[in-house]
């Protein structure tokens, strides 16, 4: 089986108005599972980064690149004014990819 091929910028958070992290890939819904199960060490297993805020598909990896860029530049009530005009209630994402509900995380 082919693994399908479309770059995109991605923000997973801890929580509402959590921690957040921006990140590119080719493969969102492989992505997420890695991020879900703690296969990938650093940030976003050390913080329990898990939840799907937002994404922005795009035809290139380079545009995907240059978006993770300056979305990572932004200030932090930018990156929050983004996720919340495309996801209000700060709802997991990757729920609608097919991914299983997770248990909400403490302090929610």
């Amino acid at each position: 089986m082919r693994e399908t091929f479309q770059p995109c910028v991605y923000i997973l958070h801890s929580r509402r108005h959590g921690t957040l992290y921006i990140g590119v890939t080719s493969n969102l819904l492989a992505r997420l599972v890695q991020h879900r199960e703690g296969l990938i060490p650093g940030f976003t297993r050390r913080y329990g980064i898990k939840r799907l805020a937002y994404y922005e598909m795009f035809d290139t990896m380079e545009a995907a690149i240059v978006r993770e860029k300056r979305l990572k530049e932004w200030r932090r009530a930018w990156k929050i004014d983004l996720i919340e005009a495309h996801n209000e209630n700060w709802d997991d994402l990757g729920i609608g990819l097919g991914l299983p509900r997770m248990a909400e995380p403490l302090g929610v």
